[in-house]
This record gives C-alpha cells, structure tokens and sequence, in this order.
C-alpha cells in the first residue's frame, strides 16, 4: 500500500453533476487534509458535464475559490472570462471531466483505458465509483416501457451499462470501488430473472462477464472481489441482497430516498469494512430550507407580474371550490386566511439572489460566506389552477402534516383528467396523489428527475409562496454545499439534482473507503 500522505485517486464513472465525486473529494483526515482527489469524471450529458468542469476548477484552488469563482456565478462574468483568468486551473478542471458516453461504440475500449491510465499516473492504490444510468432500473420507468413496448424494455442497452463499470474493474484492478443505483435495480427481471442477482455475481468477478471486451493479453490472473453492505455489519453479500439498500434519512439526509449501494473490496486485501452509523433523528425539511428566500411562483400561459399573481391567490375566497363540502373546515379557514394575506413583494429569483442564507442544518457545509447569496434559485411558471392547487395542498399539508390525496380535494380543484376522477373517486391508483406537498417537520421525498418534468410532487410547504421547489433548495435537500452551481437551463438543471448521489452520504462513504485503506496500510506494516 501506498502510505504518503497525498489523496487517493478517484474515477467517476457515471458522474453526473458529481454528488459522489463531492462527497468523496469533501473528506478529510484527522489532520485536515484531504483523504481523496477526483482524478477524472466521466458524464455523457453536456450540461452535466459542464458542472462537472466547473467543480473541478474550484477544488483546484483547495477551497478558497477566488473572487472571480463568485462573480460568475453571480452572473457578472463568462465562464470564458473565468477560466480565461485561471488558465492552469482551467485546464486541469479540464483533463478531470471528460465529456463521453462510455459503453457507446464511438468510444472504444483502448481510448477509454488510455485516458484512466493517463489519469492514474501509475497509482496503485486508487478507488473506483460511479453507477450505470438509472432509467431502466427506476420503478416509473420500468413500469411505463414494461407496460408500452415490453420487447423493447427487454432488450434495454442501459440494462448492461454496468458492463462497461465491469470491464474497468477487470481491466485496472482498483483496490476498492463503490457501485450505486435506484432501489428498482432490486426487483428488475431480464428474461425471467432477476438481473441484480447477476450484477452481483458480476461484480465479484468481473472478468467472467467481460471477457469478451478485454484482449487476450490483459485477461490473466482475473480480479475477484467481496462485497459489502454499508447498512450492516455482515461479512460479503452472502444475505438478502436488500441489505444494500441505504434508506438516506435514517443517515442524516433530509429526504425519505433509497439508494442501492455496494462496496467491493478486491480479494488481496483482508480487510473488515465499517458501516454507516444512523442518526438518532430525522433531519427535518423545515431546517434546510427555510432560511432561502422567499418566492413567488411566475405564471405561465398569461402576462407574468407581482400583480396579476397576488390577484390569482386572493381569488381564493371567492372560488366555487372553497364553498365544497369536502373541503374541511379548518383547511378551508387557512386557505381563505392565506388568500386575503398574500404577500405581493415577493420575487421570483434567478440565477443569483443576494441574500444572507444560513441553513440551520450544517451550515458549515451548506454556507458560503463568500458566496453572499443564492444559486439557482429561481421559481418555475405554474398555470393559475395549479397556483390554486397548490395553495390548497400547501394549507392541507400544514393543518394535517400530510400530503393530501385526489379524494380529499374539493371538486373544483380536480384535474381535468379521467385518472383523477377514478383516483379521487377510489382513493388510490397512481394517480391519487398527483400534487405532494413536502411537510416542514419531516424529510422531503425524494428528490427525483422527474422534478423537471413538473412540480406537482414537489410543492413548497409554505402556502404564501404557493410553488414548486427551486433547483437550489432541491439541492438542499440533496446536500450540495450551496456554492455548487449547476449549469445549463432550468429543466437540465433539476435533472442533474433529481440524479445525484446526495454529497454527505457520499462523504460517509468515502470515510468509510479511507478506512480500508488506512487498516489494510497498517496490516501490511
């Protein structure tokens, strides 16, 4: 083992905007010193990737970003401009994110291990991670191809982009990697089977699945593996493949997400994992967001202004709705309350909002003094019925600390849909809870892709600002420190978010990982 003091190299497969690459480069030793470098990251999504280049360059200045860094991201330079001033920085930001699909046959197999080598630089004690892209696996999307094209969601090519992970492994022999994907991964059949039951069978020795793609020359002496759970303290995965599911809010993450997780160890290292410790409490939505500014949501399909939004809220009380007589008493005061109570000063943010934000979760990790404002925060348009929708659902959520369902709205407010007459008529389907708003004294749900699609399951619980989530308190909810910036449009936005590893749990990882290193360097002594 290498036992000088400089970083471990890391390789992001699959990185998207970066979540674990962030967690992983966040961890330090007990001498404060970084435990890990993120080498390179590999992402196909030009927008994600761009994020991606844009963290690197900023931990090319070990934390103290400088002025320049803030300045654009407050939109007062280009990126050229930035990177212009900090040629060399930009340039090693540069050579660590690398814009490719892996698995794709426009990129072959030889360039592929060029470029990992390159970035090694003949380390031999280095980390592995990363996960295949998740929409075949998702339970949403599984359902909806199974249900369209069932041939089509067989023969899948994002079913078998592990593969690729898997030819790394049995190419480069990292000494540790961690895989992770959506929890849909545990109960997705392929011909019958079910594929995870193959991924880890794979992954303990990934040669036998790979073979094919790996010269003759390179393919002796194959590279076997023990895996791990990191949510029990059981000894390879000889037991429930569902122990590696990490329920994320019974670790400190403010939202109810789960993830599939694995850690693999490489057979020549006789070493015992830690695993992650659970938090005594759940981390409540209200503690990570509510000190972000306040918005109002913009209104789409008509002329936008302060205006005309407070006119859509203070028509509440005289909406045929109110007057239902499935409309609760107590909920139907706090609405009417909200209603003649609008706040018609508020914003609607931006790419930037000076403000002082101070979450009272970590805000050491979250907090920038530096930064002087908000990233990101910017509200999405919303048709007016949906304003009212949400004002509503808001108002539920605050009397009943619970989202409400199709059946417990008034008749007025239902969708023009027939999913939602039958949901609202059954009380159940896929459809029944169409509009979830998040509750202030419990974690988020989870943080999806599909955020950017709509907002309808990821409603501010505050009634006065009657919206969906920005992209910056979704990443709150996910842990991205806020002076994260995430490039591209507001939809590509959401979606690298609603597909990211959250940061922290990914630091509990990576402390983790440092572990086996640091006990497999003093075996070797």
């Amino acid at each position: 083992m290498d036992r000088s003091n400089k970083p471990i190299p890391v390789l992001d497969l699959f990185a998207g905007p970066g979540g674990l690459g962030e967690g992983f480069s966040s961890a330090r030793d007990n001498l404060g010193n970084s435990c890990f470098e993120i080498v390179l990251s590999v992402e196909k999504d030009h927008q994600a990737h761009r994020t991606l280049e844009l963290r690197a360059f900023f931990r090319e200045f070990d934390g103290q970003a400088p002025e320049e860094y803030y300045r654009y991201l407050r939109g007062e330079i280009t990126r050229e401009e930035l990177f212009g001033t900090y040629p060399v920085q930009a340039k090693a930001a540069s050579s660590k994110a690398w814009h490719a699909e892996l698995g794709s046959h426009h990129l072959p197999p030889a360039v592929v291990d060029r470029r990992v080598r390159k970035s090694l630089k003949g380390a031999k004690d280095w980390v592995l991670i990363g996960g295949p892209p998740c929409q075949a696996y998702s339970v949403i999307g599984r359902s909806r191809m199974q249900r369209t094209d069932p041939i089509r969601f067989e023969q899948d090519p994002r079913h078998f982009l592990y593969r690729e992970y898997l030819r790394i492994l049995a190419v480069h022999r990292p000494p540790v990697f961690i895989m992770e994907n959506v929890q849909g991964i545990l109960s997705t059949r392929i011909n019958g089977g079910r594929i995870f039951t193959d991924i880890l069978s794979d992954l303990r020795e990934p040669l036998r699945c790979s073979s094919d793609a790996i010269p003759e020359r390179k393919r002796s002496g194959a590279v076997r593996y023990r895996l791990y759970s990191l949510a029990e303290p059981l000894r390879d995965c000889s037991y429930d493949p569902s122990s590696f599911l990490i329920r994320m809010k019974h670790y400190g993450i403010p939202q109810d997400r789960n993830r599939v997780i694995i850690l693999g160890i490489r057979e020549d290292m006789d070493v015992q994992p830690e695993y992650l410790k659970k938090v005594n409490r759940h981390v409540p939505l209200k503690s990570v967001i509510s000190d972000l500014p306040r918005l109002r949501s913009r209104l789409s399909k008509e002329a936008d202004s302060e205006k005309t939004w407070s006119r859509v809220l203070r028509s509440i009380a005289r909406c045929s709705w109110i007057d239902d007589a499935r409309l609760e008493a107590t909920v139907r005061s706090k609405v009417i309350a909200v209603s003649r109570r609008v706040r018609a000063s508020l914003a609607t943010g931006g790419r930037y909002l000076e403000c002082d934000p101070q979450s009272k979760y970590m805000p050491d990790w979250f907090s920038d003094r530096l930064l002087g404002g908000a990233c990101n925060h910017s509200s999405r348009s919303h048709m007016r019925t949906d304003i009212q929708r949400y004002a509503f659902v808001s108002c539920f959520g605050f009397i009943h600390k619970r989202t409400p369902l199709l059946k417990d709205f008034p008749h007025g407010l239902l969708p023009k849909h027939r999913n939602a007459a039958e949901a609202a008529k059954n009380g159940n389907g896929l459809f029944s809870d169409r509009f979830r708003v998040q509750i202030w004294n419990a974690p988020a749900t989870t943080i999806t892709s599909h955020i950017a699609k709509d907002g309808h399951y990821f409603i501010h619980p505050d009634p006065y600002q009657s919206r969906s989530l920005t992209v910056r308190e979704a990443a709150r909810i996910q842990t991205f420190p806020d002076n994260y910036f995430f490039e591209g449009p507001q939809t590509s936005q959401y979606q690298q978010v609603g597909n990211a590893v959250p940061p922290l749990l990914a630091r509990s990882i990576a402390e983790i990982v440092h572990g086996v290193f640091a006990s497999q360097s003093r075996l070797s002594q």
